[in-house]
């Protein structure tokens, strides 16, 4: 995108036109399912901030249950955990218990809000049982302990 240099603020540049052959309907529909499965965790989510059982999302590790096989689908091989912003997810095949918590829209999805286990890293703030598993950097999980040595922090 080229800037119009007599605009004032980025903030009122326009997006450029976007060919309409770059549009993958596939590709939306399966999204439009991660972020309806998505939905359902962030609203039982909710209902345990709103009730002071976590202060935020990565305090959790959800137990989502789907019972529908193209929800399913459109959700192998995503990071659902990073996607939901918690500090992780187990996604289960099936109706969930009774109580679990549910949408009108996606009775399929059922979302038991549990807590996660661990030490929260002090990078990501993910709550994991890896946190310190890498000397070099005790505050921190491994995956972020990888990155920061990556970044080139490690000596």
């Amino acid at each position: 995108m080229s800037r119009d240099p007599s605009a004032v603020s980025v903030h009122l540049e326009q997006f450029p036109l976007v060919p309409s052959e770059w549009r993958d309907e596939a590709l939306a529909e399966k999204w439009k399912k991660i972020h309806d499965v998505r939905r359902a965790v962030t609203g039982a989510l909710e209902v345990e901030r709103r009730d002071k059982r976590i202060g935020s999302s990565l305090e959790a590790a959800p137990v989502v249950h789907i019972n529908d096989a193209d929800l399913l689908q459109a959700l192998d091989g995503q990071d659902f955990a990073e996607i939901c912003i918690t500090s992780g997810v187990t996604i289960v095949a099936g109706m969930g218990p009774v109580g679990a918590f549910s949408l009108g829209d996606l009775v399929t999805v059922g979302v038991e809000p549990t807590l996660a286990e661990g030490v929260k890293c002090a990078r990501s703030w993910r709550i994991t049982a890896d946190v310190g598993s890498d000397a070099a950097f005790p505050d921190v999980s491994a995956r972020d302990a990888l990155a920061l040595r990556e970044l080139g922090y490690a000596s």
